[in-house]
């Protein structure tokens, strides 16, 4: 009997979902008796024209990860969908949209002004920019089109399933994986992790404050951190109560704060504006003026509370008519 034909593709991402694959230590082995890899870049030598000759829907499984930042991804993504029976959004940045996704305060032309131009570390007399087509003595030379907006992979192509996490979790792959081969699948469009609240499981939740405590936000470097209490009583901004859990609380545990990458529940439509209702419930102010002092004690609060799901949420990015 043939194998199931599985492949992996890498969009707008770090590379960490590719090595969270690795960190299934030995029981990739039985990943790789169980399918056949018909493409995964980042570990065997695959080309593009093998996945075309495939038939429409052959493979069983596409694993995607990254956002959608250019031409060549959209369009790899694109003729996943048709040869594959399945796709899974791999990691936050097929997710949510992931840091890369924080992009989408800015906008090309600020990118490539800044990278090209007024990078300190810049070495670019002639202000060249990169250009989309080029003529050389060879032929015609081509780069893919640099999108002015990140996009989630759901915003591109049609999603069966979503894995979250930065980067999703060996637990949740494992089960994601045994359930596609043995078919016991939730509903389409399901996120593979738990439903509930990370602040449901954290070990710190007996401190976490219900009513007004905070006079004033800390940065992480700024004080030395209780690892018994809760963030938020602290006076750290930690995205848990906004925030789906599953991920095994690893940042928590290394003492540091939530910062999203899991996505909301099913019950949240906008996680930034979820976790922003929660701060304001305990901020204990008694005047608009002391309001301002403490929330301007906080860096950069749009890109802490949207740190990975910008693209994602309502806002989907600072210039609206730029889509």
């Amino acid at each position: 009997m043939a194998k199931p034909k599985v492949a992996f593709y890498w969009c707008a991402s770090c590379g960490g979902c590719e090595e969270a694959v690795v960190d299934l230590a030995e029981n990739i082995l039985k990943v790789v008796e169980a399918v056949e890899f018909v493409l995964w870049p980042v570990a065997m030598d695959f080309k593009i024209k093998d996945v075309e000759a495939l038939q429409d829907g052959e493979i069983a499984v596409s694993f995607i990860n990254g956002s959608i930042r250019t031409g060549e991804q959209e369009h790899i993504a694109k003729l996943l969908r048709k040869k594959s029976g399945l796709v899974v959004a791999f990691g936050a940045c097929a997710h949510i949209g992931g840091t890369p996704g924080l992009a989408n305060f800015s906008n090309r032309e600020i990118i490539f002004d800044y990278v090209y131009q007024k990078s300190p570390s810049l070495d670019n007399p002639n202000k060249i920019f990169p250009q989309e087509k080029t003529t050389v003595k060879e032929g015609e030379l081509t780069l893919p089109k640099f999108y002015n907006t990140v996009f989630t992979l759901d915003q591109v192509i049609d999603v069966d399933y979503y894995l979250p996490g930065c980067a999703p979790p060996p637990d949740l792959i494992m089960n994601a994986v045994e359930a596609i081969l043995t078919g016991n699948l939730p509903s389409k469009g399901t996120v593979l992790a738990p439903d509930k609240s990370l602040c449901d499981t954290c070990k710190r939740k007996i401190t976490k404050p219900e009513k007004a405590v905070i006079k004033q936000f800390r940065r992480v470097h700024e004080v030395l951190l209780d690892p018994e209490k809760c963030f938020l009583d602290q006076g750290i901004i930690c995205l848990g109560p906004a925030t789906r859990d599953g991920c095994g609380e690893r940042c928590i545990n290394a003492n540091m704060p939530c910062r999203g990458c899991f996505g909301s529940t099913s019950r949240v439509e906008d996680q930034g504006a979820k976790f922003l209702s929660a701060l304001a419930s305990i901020i204990d102010a008694d005047s608009e003026e002391e309001i301002k002092k403490i929330t301007d004690s906080i860096a950069d609060p749009a890109g802490i509370f949207y740190y990975y799901s910008l693209p994602a949420s309502m806002l989907g990015r600072k210039f609206r008519a730029e889509l």
